[in-house]
């Protein structure tokens, strides 16, 4: 129902009632993140949203979308056909994060420039690789391995 930046579909008095999110298979490589200066604007830069199905190593299916990177939010199509059928490792998350170029051409605003969400949105998917690795990539990530 988003059909443009600041406008929905949805009319005076109707409401989404309820959505449906299927549960990630044990073995899918999930994360959500949103990036925010919270002090000046409660609106996000950016937000991610992955979901790879990785089975023998390899990336079956990609699910990658984000907010922030156009109008309205949208599934990133180039990287997501550069992930799947990959050996799940560095090269194939590089070579999705360079295909985000072609899915989006962010505008600039004052939450963020163009450059600056493309290379958040790569940051991200990197994120995404190495958090599946076992590393720690944020203070709440080394807080949750530590205690």
């Amino acid at each position: 129902f988003f059909v443009a930046y600041g406008q929905q579909t949805i009319h005076p008095g109707e409401f989404v009632e309820s959505v449906f999110i299927p549960r990630p298979d044990p073995e899918d490589v999930v994360l959500v993140a949103k990036l925010s200066k919270r002090f000046d604007s409660d609106i996000s830069a950016l937000c991610g949203a992955f979901r790879l199905s990785v089975r023998e190593g390899t990336i079956t299916a990609a699910r990658v979308a984000f907010g922030g990177m156009a109008g309205t939010p949208r599934r990133a199509p180039a990287c997501e056909a550069a992930l799947t059928g990959a050996p799940f490792g560095a090269e194939a998350i590089e070579r999705g994060a360079a295909a985000l170029a072609t899915d989006y051409a962010p505008l600039d605003d004052l939450r963020g420039s163009a450059a600056y969400r493309l290379e958040a949105a790569a940051n991200l998917l990197r994120r995404l690789w190495a958090r599946a690795g076992g590393a720690p990539v944020s203070v709440l990530d080394a807080e949750a391995i530590d205690g």
